[in-house]
C-alpha cells in the first residue's frame, strides 16, 4: 500500500528516523544566516495583499519552472495579474513532479497556511482565496510569518553602500527576532566593468567624505564602511564568485591598475585576475581583524541568455552551474591568510556537485583547533538546496569531515515562504542519520544522536556565528 503524500512521517523511512525527527528536530528555532529577504518588508512588518505578491514575486526558481512548462513571460514577470500568475503557476505545478518545487510548494501551504489539497488547476481558486483571506489578517504579517516558523535570526545580504537604516530601525525595535546583515562587497571589485566600478567607487567616495586618489585611500573608505558594518552589527560576509581567486600581486602592481581603472582604461583579464585577487585579501584581512565569518559563493555562469538579460535584468533565471578549476587557486588563497594566522572562520558553497569532496578536503587542510569547525562545507546552494544535492553535501562531509560540527541549513531566499525549507533540510537529516541506525552503522543512541541532530539544526550556527540573538 502506497504512503500517504506529505503525512507527519514525510522523508522519514525508518523508526530512527521518525524518533530524531520528531523528538529531537521539529522544534528546533531556526537560525537563518545567509538569505535576500527584502529587510524594508521586515522593518515596515509588510502586509501582502495576496499570496502571489509574498509566493511568486521575484522567485525566479518558479520561473524557471514556468518558462520550462510553456508559459509566456508576461505571466511570469510581467504585467499579468496577480491571479493570473498564480493561476499558470497552478497548473505548472503537477508537472513539476520529482523537482523540489513541488515538494516546497505543498510544504509552505501545509506549513503556513494549513493546507493540504494539492495545488493544481481544479484547486487554484480556492487555495488562492483560502491563503488571501489569512494574509489579510495580523498573525499573517511579515512579522508573523517568521514568528509562525520559529524563526530566531536572519542575516540578509547588503552591499557596502546601503544604508543599513532598515537594520539599525529594527535593533531599537521590539521584534524579537535579530535581524542582521551581511556585507557582500562584489561590485567593489567587479573590474570586468570598468565604467560601472568607477561609479560605485565615487559614490562610495561621496558616502565617506573621501578623496579616493589612489589604491591606499580606496581601502581606506572600503574600511570606513567595513567599521560602519560592524558598528550595526554585521558579524559576516559574502562574496559570489565565479572560482577563487589568488594571482600573485605586489602592492605597487595593484596600485597601478587602480590608477587605470580611475583613468577608464579597461584591464585585461590577467590584470583583472590581480586586481580581483588582491580584493578579496584585503576583504579577508578586514574579516578577520573583526572576528568576522567569510562566506565564498563559488561556482555560478550567470546572466547566460543575453536576449533575456537586457530585458529583464540579473536575478530573473538564466544562470546555470559552472565548471571552473578552484582547487589550487582556493588553496592558494586560504593559505596566504593562513600563513600569517588571518584566515577567518570561512564557510565553502559550491554549486558544481562534482567539487563536494574537492571542497571537504580543502577545509581539512585549515582547521586548526582554535574553533570546533572554523573551516565549514556551506550546505547545498541553489541548485543542489534539493534532496539529492543535500544528502550529497551532507555524505561527503560526513566522509571527510565532521557532519556533527556542521552549521546547517540556511534559506538563500527571497520569500517569507521559504522557511519549510528548514523543515526540509531536517527532515533529510534525521532520514540519513536514521538509515544508518537501522543498518546497525551508527549505535541505536537516539540520545546522542538526537543532541548531534539539535546541533546542527540551530546549536552549531548559534555557536559558530558572532551575531547576537534577541531577548
Amino acid at each position: 500500500m502506497a504512503k500517504p503524500f506529505l503525512d507527519e512521517d514525510f522523508l522519514l523511512h525508518s523508526d530512527a528516523a521518525r524518533h530524531l525527527y520528531h523528538d529531537y528536530a521539529a522544534s528546533m528555532p531556526i537560525y537563518d544566516y545567509h538569505c535576500h529577504l527584502p529587510v524594508a518588508d521586515i522593518a515596515n512588518n509588510t502586509q501582502f495583499e495576496n499570496i502571489t505578491q509574498v509566493w511568486l514575486n521575484g522567485d525566479h526558481y518558479k520561473w524557471r519552472a514556468l518558462r520550462t512548462n510553456g508559459v509566456d513571460e508576461r505571466l511570469c514577470t510581467g504585467d499579468a495579474s496577480d491571479w493570473e500568475k498564480f493561476e499558470v503557476w497552478a497548473a505548472t505545478v503537477p508537472y513539476c513532479m520529482r523537482n523540489p518545487l513541488y515538494h516546497w510548494t505543498h510544504l509552505e501551504l501545509k506549513g503556513y497556511f494549513g493546507i493540504t489539497d494539492l495545488l493544481s488547476p481544479k484547486t487554484a481558486r480556492a487555495i488562492y482565496d483560502d491563503c488571501n483571506a489569512k494574509l489579510k489578517t495580523p498573525e499573517y504579517s511579515v512579522h508573523g510569518l517568521m514568528q509562525k516558523m520559529n524563526v530566531k535570526l536572519v542575516c540578509t545580504t547588503e552591499d557596502p553602500l546601503d544604508s543599513l537604516d532598515y537594520h539599525a530601525a529594527l535593533a531599537k525595535s521590539d521584534f524579537e527576532i535579530a535581524v542582521h546583515t551581511a556585507w557582500r562587497p562584489d561590485k567593489g571589485m567587479a573590474a570586468e566593468n570598468v565604467e560601472a566600478l568607477n561609479a560605485w567607487i565615487d559614490r562610495l567616495a561621496e558616502l565617506t567624505n573621501t578623496d579616493i586618489t589612489d589604491f591606499a585611500s580606496y581601502l581606506e573608505a572600503l574600511r570606513t564602511r567595513h567599521t560602519y558594518f560592524h558598528d550595526h552589527g554585521c558579524r559576516l560576509s559574502d562574496h559570489g564568485l565565479e572560482t577563487a581567486h589568488a594571482a600573485e600581486y605586489t602592492q605597487t602592481q595593484v596600485t597601478v591598475l587602480f590608477d587605470k581603472i580611475r583613468g577608464g582604461q579597461p584591464l585585461s583579464p590577467d590584470e583583472q585576475e590581480v586586481f580581483k585577487s588582491a580584493m578579496m585579501i584585503e576583504f579577508a584581512l578586514m574579516d578577520a581583524e573583526r572576528g568576522w565569518v567569510q562566506q565564498l559563493h563559488m561556482g555560478a555562469l550567470r546572466n547566460n541568455n543575453t536576449r533575456l538579460f537586457n530585458q529583464l535584468g540579473p536575478d530573473t533565471g538564466f544562470d546555470s552551474i559552472g565548471d571552473w578549476d578552484v582547487a589550487q587557486k582556493l588553496s592558494h588563497f586560504l593559505n596566504r591568510l593562513d600563513t600569517t594566522n588571518q584566515l577567518p572562520k570561512t564557510i565553502l558553497y559550491n554549486l558544481n556537485p562534482r567539487d563536494n569532496a574537492l571542497l571537504a578536503t580543502m577545509i581539512g587542510n585549515f582547521q586548526d583547533g582554535s574553533v570546533a569547525g572554523k573551516m565549514q562545507l556551506g550546505s547545498g546552494w541553489w541548485f543542489l538546496d534539493q534532496k539529492d544535492g543535500m544528502e550529497a553535501q551532507m555524505q561527503i562531509l560526513a566522509s571527510l569531515g565532521l557532519l556533527s560540527r556542521f552549521v546547517g541549513m540556511l534559506t538563500d531566499s527571497r520569500s517569507f515562504l521559504s522557511y519549510p525549507r528548514h523543515e526540509y533540510f531536517r527532515r533529510i537529516l534525521c532520514n540519513l542519520i536514521g538509515r544508518d541506525v537501522e543498518n546497525g552503522e551508527l549505535p541505536h543512541d537516539l540520545p546522542w544522536l538526537g543532541q548531534m541532530v539539535q546541533d546542527i539544526c540551530f546549536n552549531n550556527a548559534k555557536a559558530y556565528f558572532p551575531m547576537t540573538l534577541k531577548g
